[in-house]
């Protein structure tokens, strides 16, 4: 089998808190907390959860625009941690962002032609007339028309504003990319259009791809795997269609249990969570997810469990499997 070509092992990101006139460290927000998962050559994964769980984070830390504070992170062999500024910039040419929000990711004193020349001009060295060809094709390729590169930002739409993010991230070719919830401030009329151009491109493009979002039915609809993420930590991961029909950990199966169904005549047994998500300032000792959990016992408060392989292909973290 082929090597993946990302890897990530025991991902920490943590968040100082200050206080005082001195302005001490007096603890830490553990938004990410020992993550492991690959993404392979042409692959599209799903991370979900709540807001709060640390799905943005991870995906910010992975690229670097948020610096994590500790584990691995291998992009096609290369140690991501361990590159200068100068060789990570030559490798985000490789690996791009699409942001959650496009009215305020796009710089407003820069029409759209200027937005998507700028990563050409500082990742190759193209003429003006190369550089020009480039962003013509890539405007066509997001279903946007070549009257529309002397428009700034505040003249377009939100699901406009969202294709020239995508433009931006994509033009310099890259090999992957994270999309940190991309649909999630747009219309619901609109959402599906930009799902259908990013699926129309990562296939066309070949790219592999993090999918960030908290909808579920998206989730089921665009990836190949899932990780679902509970206080930084990761409950379950595996095959999409496997973790859809077979959930195992408590909570994916509440989170699941919340998806309206498109049959009307099926019901389903929703599973409510009681009490309020725990403070990532101040994680609960053992499985994070124990205080809300309808099927804890007295180890799930006291050690945190480990990954176990259910089936091929599906990975529970919780007690309830222990071998």
């Amino acid at each position: 089998m082929s090597e993946p070509l990302l890897s990530v092992r025991n991902l920490k990101t943590y968040f100082p808190i200050k206080s005082g006139l001195l302005r001490k460290t007096v603890g830490y927000v553990h938004a990410v907390e020992d993550i492991s998962f690959d993404v392979n050559d042409r692959e599209v994964l799903a991370i979900v959860g709540e807001s709060g769980c640390g799905k943005s984070t991870a995906g910010s830390s992975i690229l670097r625009l948020i610096e994590p504070t500790g584990g691995n992170i291998v992009f096609d062999g290369a140690d991501i941690r361990a590159l200068t500024p100068e060789e990570m910039r030559v490798k985000r040419r490789d690996m791009q962002f699409i942001f959650q929000n496009p009215y305020g990711s796009l710089n407003p004193r820069m029409n759209v032609r200027a937005l998507l020349s700028e990563p050409l001009r500082v990742h190759f060295n193209l003429s003006e007339a190369q550089t020009r060809e480039q962003v013509d094709e890539m405007l066509e390729l997001v279903g946007m028309t070549p009257d529309q590169l002397t428009r700034y930002p505040h003249q377009f739409s939100g699901g406009q504003k969202q294709r020239v993010s995508i433009a931006r991230a994509l033009i310099s070719r890259p090999r992957f990319v994270v999309a940190d919830e991309p649909v999630s401030a747009l219309d619901v009329s609109i959402q599906a259009q930009i799902l259908n151009l990013l699926m129309r491109l990562q296939r066309d493009m070949r790219l592999s791809m993090i999918f960030i979002s908290h909808d579920l039915n998206v989730v089921r609809h665009i990836s190949a795997n899932v990780c679902v993420m509970y206080l930084g930590r990761i409950m379950e991961q595996g095959n999409t269609a496997l973790v859809y029909d077979r959930p195992l950990h408590p909570y994916t199966q509440a989170l699941l249990s919340a998806v309206p169904s498109r049959d009307p005549l099926l019901k389903k047994r929703h599973i409510a969570l009681e009490g309020d998500v725990p403070n990532p300032a101040n994680p609960p000792d053992g499985c994070p997810f124990h205080t809300r959990c309808a099927r804890a016992k007295p180890l799930c408060s006291q050690k945190i469990p480990e990954p176990v392989t259910a089936e091929e292909g599906h990975v529970v973290a919780c007690h309830l499997y222990d071998k």
